[in-house]
This record gives structure tokens, sequence and C-alpha cells, in this order.
């Protein structure tokens, strides 16, 4: 199986680098050019889109969000038009439902067969293969591509049709970015209240309030690491797209709407490219209490 792979950012490049390990055939494309050869040194191949979609039997990317993602499958010349009927796509990024219905149903046309497989995890289960993929798609086309997932990822659960996995996406951004937030607000009340972040931590991780948001987010909160696994303005982008799907279905959605001013703060203030734990960084405004030492 020949598998083309588009779009080597902090999640990409390493889940490339899993399949290569797994023993697939991969063709490699980004928009700048480190990252391909980073990978051509890695046994992959460097090629154009176009070459992309004439050699490979599966496409998978990994972008920034639909604009993207219908650019490099649907514009003039793009994927899409090179791909051959009976070859499978599978769009890793996290974007609007509705987009991925959309490019579904233009690649249906061309006889292309489309999951939408988003994930979770961040930078360090991308790197050590455990994210969890969230499908949408045709049974079939699951249960063929499901084994090609788990090279990448520690699960991957079809939701439903083209749409779902990505709707699955959005309520996971949701429960992340409010539990991120619940994590600073919690340590900050700690820190103000006289007692250490640090032993708050340890003394509720085992409880009811335990979740891996809490074991992987309040030690960057603690130390000040902020280099992103996932950025602040990745995030962003996420809750967007919740906001634009909640108000198309009337859902409502108070608690991601009060989340996203914080981020958006965040990104005023020039941390866009940080990790969203830096959610704790807007606490230590308000408050003047400093979570790191």
């Amino acid at each position: 199986m020949k598998i083309g792979f588009i779009g080597l950012g902090i999640m990409g490049k390493p889940m490339a680098k899993n399949l290569k390990k797994a023993g697939y055939n991969l063709w490699v494309n980004n928009r700048s050019r480190g990252p391909m050869e980073e990978l051509a040194n890695f046994g992959c191949v460097p090629a154009t889109q176009a070459e992309i979609g004439e050699v490979c039997d599966v496409v998978l990317t990994m972008l920034p969000n639909s604009p993207q993602v219908r650019e490099v499958m649907l514009a003039p010349g793009g994927v899409a038009e090179h791909m051959k009927p009976g070859s499978v796509y599978i769009d890793m990024s996290s974007i609007n439902p509705v987009a991925s219905r959309e490019i579904a149903a233009t690649l249906a046309e061309r006889g292309i067969e489309m999951l939408d497989a988003p994930v979770s995890g961040g930078e360090p289960k991308a790197i050590d293969g455990t994210v969890s993929f969230m499908v949408g798609g045709k049974q079939e086309v699951f249960d063929r591509m499901k084994p090609l997932l788990l090279t990448m990822g520690a699960s991957a659960v079809r939701c439903g049709e083209v749409g779902a996995g990505n709707t699955a996406k959005l309520a996971n951004q949701i429960i992340v970015a409010c539990n991120i937030r619940a994590v600073a607000e919690a340590l900050t009340l700690a820190k103000m209240a006289g007692v250490e972040p640090e032993l708050v931590f340890r003394a509720i991780q085992g409880g009811l309030a335990g979740s891996t948001v809490l074991n992987a987010k309040a030690p960057m909160m603690l130390s000040g690491d902020d280099r992103p696994g996932f950025k602040i303005d990745l995030h962003i982008k996420d809750l967007n797209n919740v906001l634009d799907c909640a108000h198309a279905v009337g859902a409502p959605v108070p608690m991601t709407a009060s989340v996203m001013e914080v981020m958006q703060w965040l990104h005023a203030q020039g941390k866009g490219q940080l990790d969203h734990s830096a959610i704790a960084q807007y606490y230590e405004a308000l408050s003047g209490a400093k979570l790191r030492e």
C-alpha cells in the first residue's frame, strides 16, 4: 500500500514517522521544505501534491483548518484531481464537520472514499504513537483503514458517518479547554489561599478531579513550561468551529464561549503560539499570583 501524507507540522511529522517505522511506503509533502527533507532522511519520498494523488492508494492530511483542506484537495489542480477511483482519503485535521461532509460529497463524485479522523493527544502522544482517533465514514472503509490508523494511535473509534469524527473532536476540545481553565483557576486559588499548588495537584490527582488533562497540564503550569504541545491559536481555531457548529444546530455552549474569551485575551497579549496550558497566565495577570517559581 502506497501512502501519501500532506502536512508535516507539530503533529503530522511524528505521525508520519510512525507510519514509516511500521513499514509503509510513504510519500510526503509540506508547505515548507525542512520537514520534507527530514522525512527524506527517514526513508520517505518527498513529492508534490499532484504526485501523491497519482501514486498513492491512501492520502492522509494533517492541516490547520477547513480552508487549507479544501485548497489542498479540491482547488484546481488539487490532489483529488489526480487520485484514482477507489482510493481513500483520510483527513486527520480538526475542521468543521459541515466542511468534512461537503468535501466527502465532492470526492464521492470522483469515486474516492473519505474518512474524517481527527486526533486527540497533542505532540507527546503523536511522537509515541498513542493519539486517539475519532472517525467518521463508512464502516467498511473504517474497518479497512483501522490498522493503518493504529500504527499512529492507541485507539480508533468510528462515531458515525463522515462528519461524526470532527463532531466528536469538537466535543473533545470543549472538555479539554474547560478542564485546563479549571485547573488553572483551582491552582491559582490554592496559591492565593497560602497552600502550595504542587501539593494540591498531588493530593487531587488520584481523586474524582484527576484527569489526563490535569496530569499533563498542571506540571507545565507549575514549572512555567509553555512550549507548545498544542498551541492556544490552534485551540482558538477549534473553538471557533465549536461555536459555528453549535450556532448551526442550536446547541447551548456558554462554557465554551467563556473559555474562548480567555484564549482570545491571551492571543491579544502575543501568547497565541504558547501551549494552551498558558491559560494559567491569564489568571496570573488577573490575580498577581504566580504559579511559576
